[in-house]
This record gives C-alpha cells, structure tokens and sequence, in this order.
C-alpha cells in the first residue's frame, strides 16, 4: 500500500469520525438548536475529509474537481437549510436550552 492510498484512507476515516461525532451531538443535544450545531458543524467538516480522500483516489482531474465542488455547495445547502430550520423554530417559541439553576 503506497503513501497516497494511506493519506487517503487516513481522511476517509476522519471524515467518518466526524461523522459520529455529528450523529452523536444529534442523538445527545438536549435542543434543536444545539443539535442543528453538532451536525452542520461535524458533518460539514467530515464531508470535507471525505472528499479529499476521495480526490486523492480519483482517476481523472476532471473527477477530482467533480469532487471538490460537491463540498462548497454542500456547505451553502446546509447553512441555508440550518438558518431555515433554526428561524422555524425560533417563531414555533422553542427556547434555547439553558442549564437549569443549582440551588
């Protein structure tokens, strides 16, 4: 296994690990606003990782550049996408989440 496919490999699995991080803020966040946080945040930056893995494996330049792209519309698709969820249930009245008072 040569240098380049190890480089490779090695981003695909941070990317995964981002990944789970993001699916664990999902699934441990007590609100929505944090949760939206957990994923765009993790996610976006996994599937960062994730493609330069790939363009790393790619045949072609054209592919590698396929590739790249895929990232900056995902990143515009997904903060548009979070500001819409968030602003929803902003009006809906759902409260940030605020850590309870110790008395």
């Amino acid at each position: 296994m040569g240098l380049l496919e190890l480089l490779s490999a090695l981003l695909l699995l941070v990317g995964a690990g981002f990944y789970l991080a993001g699916t664990v803020g999902l699934l441990r966040f007590p609100d929505v606003y944090t949760r939206l946080h957990a994923l765009t945040k993790a996610d976006n930056l996994g599937l960062g990782f994730l493609t330069l893995g790939l363009a790393l494996q790619a045949e072609s330049l054209a592919a590698v550049l396929k590739l790249l792209l895929i990232w900056p519309l995902v990143l515009a698709a997904s903060a548009a996408v979070s500001y819409a969820i968030a602003r929803r249930a902003q009006r809906l009245g759902i409260k940030p989440w605020r850590r309870p008072s110790e008395s």
